[in-house]
């Protein structure tokens, strides 16, 4: 027989599965912009740089909005929600970020409806304009499953680490094995990532280099991702 917790762990593993019909995999954050400035050039170098991106964006911006948007949705909150969306959105530093957490969020949306239609938070994301981002919509997403904080954020952090990997691979360029040496560091760092995460008072969106970066990739001259 299988109980609540199981189900909502194997909708967890469904949220955080590569094969979600969201585009995470189109998108480097950065890296591949870090990779044409010499920044990342190696195993270590990239191993480097995720970390940073873990502790200093995920930890303190991308983790917290989730979890908030988590206890909005358990709330039926439309009013945090519509705040914490706006937040999200105003905090992009670059315009493929900014395309970014709405696109893959508006793809994670139509895929609640298909999947998830008579959710009750669903017509709360529905009304977020000019879309849910992608942090506001993982967290709801992850209430919606059942899902326990800790464990969705568990969840979405290891679905971005997996994306940023394979990114990695694809761009440094690495082995596959190095790349599951990357994953493996990676697994260790993210629980402590989370537990700042749920503790922080409240989002910080401060990685300037990243913004940097992040900028120059949007006139790169050649490219294989969207950001």
């Amino acid at each position: 027989m299988t109980t609540g917790t199981d189900a909502a762990l194997l909708h967890l593993l469904w949220l955080a599965s590569p094969a979600l019909p969201v585009g995470g995999f189109s998108y480097s954050e950065g890296l591949e912009a870090a990779v044409d400035a010499g920044l990342v050039h190696d195993e270590a170098s990239a191993r480097g740089w995720l970390l940073n991106q873990l502790e200093l964006v995920q930890a303190r911006a991308e983790l917290p909005m989730a979890a908030a948007a988590h206890a909005a949705a358990r709330a039926l909150d439309g009013e945090r929600l519509a705040a914490l969306n706006a937040w999200t959105l105003q905090t992009r530093e670059t315009s493929e970020s900014l395309q970014q957490a709405r696109q893959m969020g508006r793809s994670l949306l139509a895929w609640m409806a298909g999947l998830m239609p008579d959710a009750p938070v669903l017509p709360l994301l529905q009304r977020l304009q000019p879309a849910p981002a992608w942090p506001v919509a993982m967290g709801a997403a992850a209430a919606a499953r059942g899902a326990a904080p800790e464990p969705a954020l568990q969840a979405i952090a290891f679905g971005w680490a997996e994306n940023l990997v394979q990114a990695a691979v694809r761009c440094v360029p690495l082995g596959q094995t190095a790349g599951q040496r990357l994953l493996a560091c990676l697994v260790q760092a993210i629980p402590p990532a989370v537990a700042a995460a749920l503790a922080a008072p409240e989002p910080l969106a401060f990685a300037p280099l990243l913004g940097i970066h992040g900028a120059r990739h949007e006139t790169q001259y050649s490219r294989l991702f969207r950001s």
